[in-house]
């Protein structure tokens, strides 16, 4: 007795709606996700560090060395963005 291909489009259908049930769910949806920190407590934990957003246009080459040299940097882009700003401002009072 042959199926339809419609009765077997059902029974692959069962198959993998059974697969997927039997499944452990990812890290990422599971108690792994409540691990993270939201928008408002990293803005909270910003401020008690005294840090405050600071956001401004460059030029899309400009962005690109800055990326490129934050990828070695110890503290990621906002320390290398502060260290070169900082640097700046200072060689800039010493004139």
């Amino acid at each position: 007795m042959s199926m339809k291909k419609t009765d077997l489009v059902k029974h692959l259908a069962k198959k993998i709606d059974g697969q997927m049930k039997v499944a452990a769910v990812p890290g990422r949806f599971g108690q792994a996700a409540g691990a993270v920190v939201d928008k408002r407590e990293q803005r909270r934990l910003d401020a008690q560090a005294g840090l405050l957003p600071f956001a401004c246009k460059l030029p899309a080459e400009l962005v690109r060395q800055l990326h490129d040299r934050a990828v070695s940097h110890e503290g990621g882009l906002n320390a290398l963005i502060a260290h070169l700003l900082g640097q700046s401002l200072q060689n800039d009072a010493k004139r």
